[in-house]
């Protein structure tokens, strides 16, 4: 009964966002809290939330201190150098800026955290999408499949967990695997050049004044003043674009949200660039070498950056309030998902749902059970925390494996495979970073991106397969 209950339970939440009958915290909290009644612990609804609270506040204080953080940096030019030079890359070629945003957030992802990544990645290629009126779907599912390949570094997560659970050397399991998710990785970018040549046909040919493209590039695509004596707004949209009032009418927010970026903006601190290149790398260093508690290196880092950078308090309280609305967001959305998190575990629908998909696993199936974990990856982790999967689920596989000679590596590296789905999965904090910078509704993400993330985990599985990895 259990069972059924949690996939009912996941699948009106996920149909509810996906129809947008409801909003993503809406549903994160009053879905998991009607099922909790249906089961028949609504007594215990509170011990639940509390418990899904108290194991995500980490989390939340991480990412409140880390958009607050970054965002000092993206003010004060830190990320100018490398999104100039994705401009360089892009021009106004659609198939070339969806190229080019996999490519950042992928370069981005070597810091092991999703939410970095898509404050950057949204923050530089946004106002090109906007600009050029493309899908903005396009943007974030590119960027959440390219992190997603990449969150299976050692640092990222689900390496670690993985090697935790199983009692491995998390070295053991990811470097065998470098060539499997090299392969993900170049068919994120080759499914990125279709989607940018798709775009390109929808849009039709887009041209700049090469004078502009050359020289003032970075003015095209970033200066929000959309003024019509404006570069941006002499770049010439063909036929075919979305160029409608209701667009229009959010140009002005857009311009204003994204002045940023802007190349003339004040809060430029050129003479500190090489002490906030060297403050990041030094918060990233210590963060990978687990120096101290991540939450407490972004609270640290935060309050460093706002002082050194704006001594004056006044400039740091504007600064504050211009990321606000992100850390709202995000915080919000972090402390509801404690919701649905807290319900699924403490009712005990998250073991009886998992033991099921155990059992019904055919007995022939055993010595191909690393062949089960990487396709039973993809849902699992897509329905329910790493944490949940790795510590939960991965020992139950791995112990059925080993009984028909499957070794717990083998076992390891396949259950990475789903990771590119995870990444879009509702109970990952980041994806609201992601899909809320970007200003997309997350059912409209979903609904993009599963089926291409999925067969990107297949394309890894089947790579895997091919080498002998899994």
């Amino acid at each position: 009964m259990l069972t059924i209950l949690g996939f009912a339970m996941i699948a009106t939440f996920l149909v509810l966002i996906m129809m947008k009958k409801m909003s993503p915290i809406a549903a994160l909290v009053l879905i998991p809290a009607l099922f909790c009644v249906f089961v028949g612990k609504g007594a215990k609804l509170g011990d639940y939330v509390i418990e899904g609270v108290t194991s995500l506040a980490p989390t939340a204080a991480m990412l409140m201190f880390a958009i607050v953080y970054f965002g000092v940096m993206i003010d004060v030019g830190l990320f100018d150098p490398i999104v100039r030079g994705i401009l360089k890359f892009c021009k106004a070629d659609p198939m070339r800026i969806v190229v080019g945003t996999a490519i950042l957030a992928a370069i981005v992802s070597l810091d092991g955290d999703g939410s970095t990544t898509f404050m950057i990645t949204v923050s530089a290629m946004y106002p090109l999408y906007k600009r050029l009126k493309m899908s903005l779907v396009v943007m974030t599912g590119v960027a959440a499949m390219a992190n997603g390949v990449m969150n299976t570094l050692p640092w990222g997560g689900p390496t670690a967990r993985a090697a935790t659970a199983l009692k491995l050397d998390a070295s053991d399991i990811f470097v065998p695997m470098i060539p499997a998710l090299a392969v993900g990785l170049l068919a994120v970018f080759v499914l990125s050049y279709f989607l940018g040549l798709r775009e390109r046909k929808r849009l039709g040919v887009l041209t700049l004044n090469e004078v502009l493209v050359e020289e003032k590039e970075t003015e095209t695509v970033l200066v929000g003043s959309g003024g019509s004596g404006s570069a941006a707004a002499k770049s010439p949209v063909a036929t075919g674009g979305s160029g409608s009032g209701a667009d229009a009418e959010n140009d002005t927010e857009d311009d204003e949200r994204f002045q940023a970026l802007d190349p003339d903006r004040p809060t430029l601190r050129p003479r500190l660039y090489w002490f906030n290149a060297l403050l990041t790398v030094g918060l990233l260093t210590a963060m990978i070498m687990e120096w101290l508690p991540i939450p407490v290196l972004f609270l640290l880092g935060a309050a460093l950056a706002l002082t050194v950078n704006f001594p004056h308090i006044p400039d740091q309280k504007a600064r504050l309030a211009a990321h606000a609305d992100n850390v709202l967001n995000v915080s919000g959305m972090v402390f509801a998902a404690a919701v649905f998190t807290g319900v699924l575990q403490g009712t005990g629908m998250v073991d009886h749902m998992a033991k099921w998909m155990v059992d019904v696993i055919p007995e022939g199936m055993g010595p191909h059970m690393a062949l089960v974990t990487g396709v039973l990856s993809l849902p699992l982790t897509y329905f329910m925390s790493n944490d949940g999967f790795y510590f939960g689920v991965l020992p139950v596989l791995a112990e059925a494996g080993a009984a028909h000679g499957v070794t717990p590596l083998e076992m390891a590296r396949a259950s990475l495979v789903g990771q590119p789905l995870h990444m879009s999965s509702p109970l990952v904090p980041a994806v609201y970073v992601l899909v809320g910078m970007a200003k997309v509704e997350f059912g409209d993400h979903t609904r993009f991106v599963v089926k291409w993330a999925a067969l990107t985990c297949l394309i890894i599985l089947a790579a895997g397969m091919l080498f002998g990895i899994i």
